[in-house]
């Protein structure tokens, strides 16, 4: 376990997430710890804030409704190339932590990452190593999470969730019916 340093220098930070109760708390949450706090709702509001105000930290939600949080990872790369960016996602998936890492993220967590895990994340050395979490979400949890977002993408329509899956509705319905995995 490390201990973090008091925030030294410029303390300004981007959250970019779609959810605006989750982004809401979280705002909340890094304020607390020190943090400016600069909120977006889509890709394009965090354009324009990286474009005038280049922050020294960012916590970017991967998919959103008009793009992809990596397109404001490489935006804050060009605008200000010292920027600590952390992705958060419900769709963990290994080819998408590559391409952040690789856009220029320096880590990658799943929602609902706990504010204490994003701090430590912007905050840790280059050198150090993440420890393994301690609760990771189970295979279950995970593809009840990834179902639940296209439901709601799809404007809660059974059917069409249901072809987006390539599942049958019934099968879709039986899921639905029942209480997230732990």
């Amino acid at each position: 376990m490390t201990t973090e340093a008091p925030l030294e220098g410029e303390k300004t930070l981007l959250i970019l997430d779609d959810d605006a109760a989750f982004r809401t708390r979280l705002a909340r949450a890094l304020e607390q710890r020190g943090f400016e706090v600069l909120a977006a709702s889509s890709v394009a509001e965090a354009s324009e804030i990286t474009t005038k105000t280049p922050p020294a930290y960012a916590v970017l939600d991967l998919r959103l409704e008009d793009g992809s949080g990596l397109a404001v990872v490489e935006a804050l790369n060009k605008s200000r190339p010292d920027c600590r960016v952390v992705i958060l996602t419900g769709y963990g998936a290994i080819a998408t932590a590559v391409a952040a890492v690789k856009a220029g993220a320096i880590d990658y967590l799943a929602k609902p990452a706990d504010p204490e895990d994003i701090v430590k994340a912007l905050l840790a050395s280059p050198d150090e190593k993440p420890e393994p979490p301690e609760n990771p979400m189970s295979a279950d949890r995970i593809r009840w999470e990834h179902i639940q977002r296209v439901y709601e993408l799809c404007g809660h329509n059974v059917s069409e969730t249901a072809r987006r899956l390539n599942m049958h509705r019934r099968t879709l319905q039986r899921i639905l019916a029942k209480r997230a995995p732990r």
